[in-house]
């Protein structure tokens, strides 16, 4: 018989483990995985800043050459100049002088030019003024190759410690002997230059990096949007303001929207088909018991009593599993949400006009603001037995109180909790541990199955919340609900 009233929840995957292994939180590190939104953007911030470190490096490299041409081309001009007067014997006969640069007169000025006559030993060198009595070293001996057409051009380091860029070419007279022939330079006209330009590519390439990391920023924002729509509208959903997704979503996104809603219709419907089913087997159950009942009350003999005791009980399991099945089917769909204030008042009016001849007083204490994250129907099931309970003990007043459970830890869900006292006799410790036990009745005198709590508390545990048992202010029991708020 139980099994198969549990099998509608078993088929849906709903047992009370499955949901309170859904209802823990996640390990910390497995709760979320990395940020798409962060992941695009620093992948996008990474590729953007690759793209500009290495086309800032190649546009400087190729500007430092373009200024060592442009240099190199100002001192071949001075170059050849002195490589014709040594090749037209003129060198000889008059000092080349200073080919209407002064700066090779002023000494030490950073421009120099120096003849060598390399076929004798020791080297003769004749050079400018600005030299001083100093020399400029050969590029041949400091290892710079030469051009394809006999130049060589590098750096070297000159007189006083300049770095000097140089340009240098040997030349052979045969009988009037070979030369080396030699101009440089101080190099700090093309450092600066380079220099100035790194600065400006520099500051040009990050105001570039940060529109390109602000444009991303937008970019990924924009782009993931309809993302954060879904999940507003599936929060929505939880929370019952609303039962599937809607609006226009983009192509790539459409296709798991519909199959979102999908799922929830599905699930939906499924849920109505359990509790269809749970009816039929109700109706298919309750009608032989009931004709076993009603034989056996024709005689009085023992086998006779033995019948109806096993039929009672035979019941009671029946409304119990039947209806744990139902209230799981109940609790399988998320997205159901119901106001709080409204189930009571109706209870309250409902259960004043059910005892109207006691004259029981009624206290009802509700936010208008409070909303259970679940079925109307199961919430009036719970508090229904509650405050039914409630009544039979009363002596003449039930007070009930709806609020919010305070802040929750975090993590965790909100709560509200739903107290019904009254003044009736109460319960003790074990009577109140006693009653919670399903089919367990401390008077026989009073109607009922004996299934009321038992049912609240399996109800309660399937939402996430609990149901306590206490003893009362005004002298009876306190029952306290404590169930998840939408």
């Amino acid at each position: 018989m139980s099994a198969d009233a549990d099998l509608a929840p078993a088929a849906l995957g709903l047992s009370r483990e499955g949901r309170a292994a859904a209802e823990k939180p996640a390990p910390e590190g497995s709760r979320h995985g990395a940020s798409v939104a962060a992941r695009l953007f620093v992948s996008a911030a990474l590729w953007a800043g690759a793209v500009l470190l290495i086309g800032g490096v190649t546009l400087s490299s190729y500007y430092t050459r373009s200024v060592e041409r442009g240099f190199d081309q100002r001192l071949h001009v001075y170059l050849k100049t002195l490589v014709g007067a040594v090749a037209d014997g003129a060198f000889g006969r008059k000092d080349p002088g200073s080919f209407g640069e002064p700066r090779f007169d002023l000494p030490l000025s950073g421009w120099y030019w120096q003849i060598t006559r390399i076929d004798r030993d020791p080297p003769e060198a004749t050079t400018s003024k600005s030299l001083f009595e100093e020399q400029l070293p050969r590029l041949a001996d400091v290892g710079v190759p030469e051009t394809i057409v006999g130049t060589r051009e590098g750096y070297a380091k000159g007189p006083d410690g300049q770095r000097l860029r140089m340009v240098e070419r040997t030349i052979d007279l045969g009988q009037d002997g070979r030369y080396a022939i030699a101009i440089g330079a101080a190099a700090g006209e093309i450092d600066r230059d380079v220099s100035d330009f790194n600065a400006a590519l520099l500051v040009s390439f990050l105001a570039l990096f940060a529109g390109l990391i602000a444009t991303t920023w937008f970019q990924v924002g924009f782009g993931l949007r309809p993302l954060r729509r879904i999940r507003a509208q599936l929060a929505d959903i939880r929370a019952g303001r609303r039962s599937r997704l809607g609006g226009a979503f983009p192509r790539e996104i459409a296709p798991l929207a519909g199959e979102l809603n999908a799922l929830l219709d599905s699930n939906r419907e499924i849920v109505e088909r359990a509790r269809t089913h749970v009816g039929n087997l109700a109706h298919g159950l309750k009608t032989p018991l009931s004709v076993i009942a009603n034989e056996a009350n024709v005689s009085a003999d023992p086998f006779a009593e033995k019948v109806r005791e096993q039929a009672q009980i035979m019941r009671r399991q029946v409304d119990h599993h039947l209806e744990r099945a139902r209230l799981s089917a109940g609790v399988a769909f998320a997205g159901e949400a119901a106001e709080v204030r409204p189930a009571l008042e109706a209870l309250a009016r409902t259960m004043e006009k059910v005892y109207r001849g006691r004259d029981i007083a009624v206290e009802l204490a509700c936010g208008d603001d409070l909303r259970f994250r679940g079925e109307k129907q199961d919430l009036e099931e719970m508090v229904g037995n509650l405050v039914d309970n409630a009544f039979k003990w009363a002596g003449g007043r039930v007070a009930i109180v709806a609020e919010t459970a305070g802040k929750p830890a975090a993590g965790a869900r909100e709560t509200f909790r739903v107290v019904v006292d009254d003044d009736g006799p109460g319960l003790g410790a074990d009577e109140r541990e006693e009653v919670m036990r399903r089919g367990r009745r401390l008077d026989e005198t009073k109607p009922g199955s004996g299934l009321g709590l038992a049912i609240v508390n399996d109800l309660a545990a399937m939402y996430g919340g609990r149901l306590a048992l206490d003893r009362s202010p005004t002298g009876g029991l306190r029952c306290q609900l404590e169930l998840p708020a939408a």
